[in-house]
């Protein structure tokens, strides 16, 4: 007999606020129990293991993260528009996943040595190759500067978008639409005033 999906999906969103706050090392499943409000051995009635619990945490994390990135770049937008949905999308992701995201920063780099965590290697890789392109694409047609080290650039704005995770709350003062939209005019069109 299984849990119902909907036991399972809770019991996931608390152990990735465990994850999240603690580190996925220092977690253990008594901890996740302990806030689940159940024993220990009852949770491994639902997970085998607290590795099974991170991958399908950061695993459905970053599916959702593609499909939605997929679109983006299938959409046929220009490099300045493709940026923007981009990045749009990625505060969507961090207001739906915000724990996941923060496990995905602490833990992505040493877990993805593990071969069962090698799709967290091939997501980064992914993942720049979509942005960095993006950057390029938009250098080369003259929509970015092409004074700017791309590479570089690539790495601020990726940092800067999903360091927000650490800050950010689901249900704050502003949706992940406004906060894109500030965060864009900043990157894009810079904070001083134009003369």
């Amino acid at each position: 007999m299984s849990a119902s999906p909907e036991r399972r999906s809770e019991l996931l969103a608390t152990a990735a606020e465990v994850f999240a706050a603690q580190g996925y090392n220092a977690t253990t499943v008594r901890q996740i129990a302990d806030a689940a409000g159940m024993l220990a051995g009852s949770l491994y009635y639902h997970f085998d293991s607290k590795e099974s619990m991170v991958d399908e945490i950061l695993s459905a994390f970053l599916g959702e993260l593609w499909a939605g990135y997929d679109a983006v770049l299938a959409a046929g937008l220009g490099p300045r528009e493709t940026i923007e949905a981009l990045v749009t999308e990625s505060f969507r992701e961090i207001d739906r996943h915000r724990p996941a995201v923060a496990i995905y920063q602490k833990e992505a780099m040493h877990l993805s040595v593990q071969p069962r965590f090698g799709y967290l290697a091939d997501s980064q890789k992914k993942f720049e190759r979509a942005w960095l392109g993006t950057l390029e694409r938009g250098a080369d047609a003259g929509v970015f500067r092409a004074d700017l080290d791309l590479r570089l650039t690539y790495r601020f704005i990726r940092d800067t978008v999903w360091v927000a995770a650490s800050w950010y709350r689901p249900g704050g003062l502003h949706t992940p639409e406004e906060i894109a939209r500030q965060y864009l005019s900043m990157v894009l069109d810079g904070i001083a005033v134009q003369s």
